[in-house]
């Protein structure tokens, strides 16, 4: 167990001061010393921060500021970004960090509160921003982020499918209910599979799905006084669960099963339900996909609570470092503005706009009528998520499909690799949960070390 925790204490410390040295600046101009009318932007190379990076001659046209862009892969950006902002090197101005680190940065010192810029900046309107994304990046009533586009998560399922097994879907579907339905259709098409949920390794892939699960079924990673509680009556109830669904219902292959394979399994007819995030949804209905018009949208099946959604938002930090903040701000406001979605949409496309965040881009015609088959599930979801109460008990840290603590990430990769094994056959859930109970509980007896407990 000492090598177990000795482990995750090393993967913890490697989360916060980076695990790479070889993340290096991608194409798009890079760091520049620059001058007071220029910036450094650190960023990952998802579609939507590229769409961004052509857009930004506007602002510089606009502002007068220069933006150097560095681009990296997520995995590489998080390494770059905690090499960054843990040394406070002041190297960049602004970065995408998530509603994890933010929240973990943030009690560090190692972003900017922006609390005072928002109050000053108003066109901004921090009102607009959909209240969950303010809160989880938020510590304390201080704003440490802004969101660029966000996510929760809902259940997709083939209207046509259950439709031809008589099938309606409950408005606010519970698990058993799901389990239900997917028994029914299972091979209603050649090939098809009931379900389709992550079974892939990972933190942010088998456990985010299956943190909301045991949310809902009255489970938690910790509770309020760190105690571990991944062998709790409630947390096997929920992994049994999740892992009897997925072997008798769920998509071949399902322990190497993320977000990916789902989306394509989803997508070339081979599953008939699938529960993961809001954003999937525009890949499904955008033009040429097979399943376009034949999806419905749930909300995240439930159990014990009266939501179950998670919540994750790419956002935008200021470094504490930052020289210029007043110039950064007026990037992060630009980006993250009601004027930059209208200009994706005129500039780029509807389809395109970076939503998730605003509840006003709900309220465009154009992107309404680019999205209607997904947009109002999509905002719902999002509204309904409690990233500060995602369960029936009180806890530690935040976090709805995550634990807001440096260590889950080698914690909830650890376990994820036990509970993948479940699915796989090749042990118990309760033999995966027995591993996972010894990992968690060397966590949290380092917290109650530190709380003096």
């Amino acid at each position: 167990m000492g090598r177990r925790r000795n482990g995750i204490a090393l993967l913890a410390a490697t989360a916060l001061v980076g695990g790479s040295t070889t993340a290096c600046a991608g194409w798009g101009g890079g760091v520049s010393s620059g001058g007071k009318d220029s910036i450094n932007v650190l960023m990952v190379n998802n579609p939507q921060m590229m769409d961004l990076q052509k857009l930004a001659p506007e602002f510089e046209k606009e502002t007068g500021i220069h933006v150097n862009f560095t681009v990296l892969p997520e995995d590489d950006l998080r390494d770059k970004t905690s090499q960054e902002f843990s040394a406070q090197a002041g190297q960049y101005d602004v970065a995408t960090l998530s509603n994890f680190e933010i929240p973990i940065y943030a009690k560090a010192g190692w972003v900017a509160d922006l609390t005072s810029h928002v109050k000053a900046d108003t066109e901004f309107d921090q009102d607009d921003i959909l209240a969950p994304m303010t809160k989880a990046l938020s510590v304390d009533g201080k704003i440490y982020g802004e969101p660029f586009y966000g996510e929760s998560s809902f259940l997709m399922y083939r209207k046509d499918i259950l439709a031809s097994k008589g099938i309606t879907m409950p408005a606010n579907p519970t698990w058993p209910q799901v389990a239900d339905i997917a028994a029914k259709v299972d091979g209603a098409q050649p090939g098809m599979r009931g379900i389709c949920l992550r079974g892939q390794p990972g933190w942010g892939q088998l456990f985010a799905p299956l943190t909301t699960v045991v949310n809902t079924f009255g489970g938690t990673w910790f509770t309020k006084d760190w105690q571990a509680q991944v062998d709790s009556p409630e947390f096997e109830q929920a992994t049994n669960f999740y892992v009897d669904l997925v072997r008798k219902h769920g998509e071949a292959g399902a322990p190497q099963a993320g977000f990916t394979e789902c989306l394509n399994n989803t997508q070339q007819g081979k599953t008939a339900m699938w529960y993961d995030a809001t954003s999937a949804a525009g890949s499904l209905e955008a033009k040429g996909s097979p399943v376009a018009g034949k999806m419905g949208y749930a909300p995240a099946p439930v159990v014990k609570t009266k939501n179950a959604g998670w919540l994750y938002a790419w956002s935008w930090a200021i470094e504490q470092k930052s020289e210029k903040k007043d110039a950064a701000w007026k990037f992060v406001s630009w980006a993250s503005g009601k004027r930059y979605e209208k200009l994706v949409g005129e500039k780029i496309g509807w389809s395109s706009v970076p939503s998730g965040k605003r509840a006003s881009t709900y309220e465009i015609p154009e992107y309404v009528a680019s999205a209607k088959a997904f947009a109002e599930p999509a905002k719902k979801a999002i509204e309904s998520a409690q990233p500060d109460n995602p369960g029936v008990q009180p806890r530690p840290a935040g976090g709805i499909q995550f634990v807001d603590i440096p260590e889950f990430p080698a914690l909830g990769t650890q376990v994820s690799q036990e509970v993948s094994s479940a699915i796989a056959g090749k042990q118990s859930v309760d033999a995966a949960l027995e591993t996972g109970q010894e990992l968690a509980s060397d966590v949290a007896e380092d917290y109650r070390k530190r709380e003096g407990k």
